[in-house]
């Protein structure tokens, strides 16, 4: 299934995607950590800051709520789920039919993702309960058929991933359920690794499945001040993302500059991926955040002040999304 991007309206080729956000939240329930700032369920306030990147010429954004994360209209993080072979890991009716209205409103091409996300949000009974196989057969079936009956396909595996430094053993279930769901349909996976180099575990349970590591996007590497390891991780051959931009903090966004060119300069700037993450309503512009505008509008000035070549943000921005996603 590589050659082509599957989005909410269908597929998409590469050359046609255009400049895409790889890493971001519309509607999702992070209530149980972050109260009621972790809950993004109002539709037309999406909309309204989801039209600030189409005027700064953005087309697609890539939507990685899996598992427990998507919401659809309604804050019940379990209402609307369709009837097994459909159960927790797949995104709700409601959740699709709010998306297909948002991208209706925006013109924004939205690309989906399928999974289980980390181990505070599993479906635990799902998870020891099902085998490995079964996890990666119900990944399948949203990438190859769609959501339950919406017609509608996953375009990525993720967000998935690691809550802590380590593997748990849940994760380690759902991660080989990912990487077998991701070697079957040549969709690639996109991982949580947030604060600590646990992407570095991740890959070696992907190679341990086979695995091609140019299929596996490295997430949150931004948040990992660790030169090392974002070398390591390009070394195996894996995408490395930057996708914590949020802009609210000079020095957080000064010091994720001098990571990308740094990379960039010693010849990576091909295997760099970035975003802005926004997962709660203190992100969004509405509640004084920078909202999904700041990359396009602001980071170019930044990157060039720091001595990137200017065209470099084309490359960031629009060649290297179609190249990861597309295989």
């Amino acid at each position: 299934m590589t050659g082509t991007i599957l989005t909410l309206r269908g597929p998409v080729e590469p050359s046609a995607l255009g400049r895409t956000l790889m890493h971001e939240h519309l509607l999702l329930n992070l209530t149980s950590e972050f109260r009621s700032d972790g809950l993004l369920n109002d539709e037309p306030l999406v909309i309204e800051e989801l039209a600030h990147f189409a005027a700064a010429g953005g087309s697609t954004v890539v939507e990685v709520s899996t598992s427990r994360l998507t919401l659809g209209a309604s804050p019940d993080p379990g209402g609307g789920r369709d009837s097994p072979p459909y159960p927790a890991g797949s995104r709700t009716r409601d959740n699709v039919q709010a998306l297909q209205r948002i991208s209706d409103a925006t013109g924004i091409n939205l690309v989906l993702g399928t999974g289980h996300y980390r181990q505070p949000y599993f479906d635990h009974e799902l998870i020891n309960t099902s085998t490995v196989t079964e996890l990666a057969d119900s990944m399948v079936r949203d990438i190859q058929d769609g959501f339950g009956d919406s017609g509608v396909r996953a375009g990525i595996i993720g967000e998935v991933g690691c809550d802590q430094w380590f593997v748990s053993a849940e994760e380690e279930r759902a991660l080989r359920a990912a990487a077998r769901a991701s070697k079957r349909t040549g969709v690639c996976i996109s991982t949580h690794a947030v604060d600590y180099p646990v992407g570095l575990a991740q890959l070696d349970l992907f190679a341990e499945e086979g695995v091609d590591p140019t299929r596996v996007i490295i997430g949150h590497c931004d948040t990992v001040n660790i030169a090392g390891y974002h070398d390591e991780v390009l070394a195996r051959g894996a995408w490395i993302q930057f996708d914590t931009f949020r802009g609210l903090w000079e020095r957080d966004v000064q010091r994720r500059v001098r990571m990308i060119v740094r990379l960039a300069d010693a010849g990576h700037a091909d295997r760099i991926l970035i975003s802005h993450d926004v997962c709660k309503k203190s992100h969004l512009k509405a509640y004084g955040g920078r909202g999904f505008d700041f990359i396009p509008t602001q980071l170019p000035q930044l990157l060039t002040e720091a001595g990137m070549p200017p065209d470099l943000l084309d490359q960031l921005l629009v060649d290297n999304p179609a190249r990861a996603l597309a295989g």
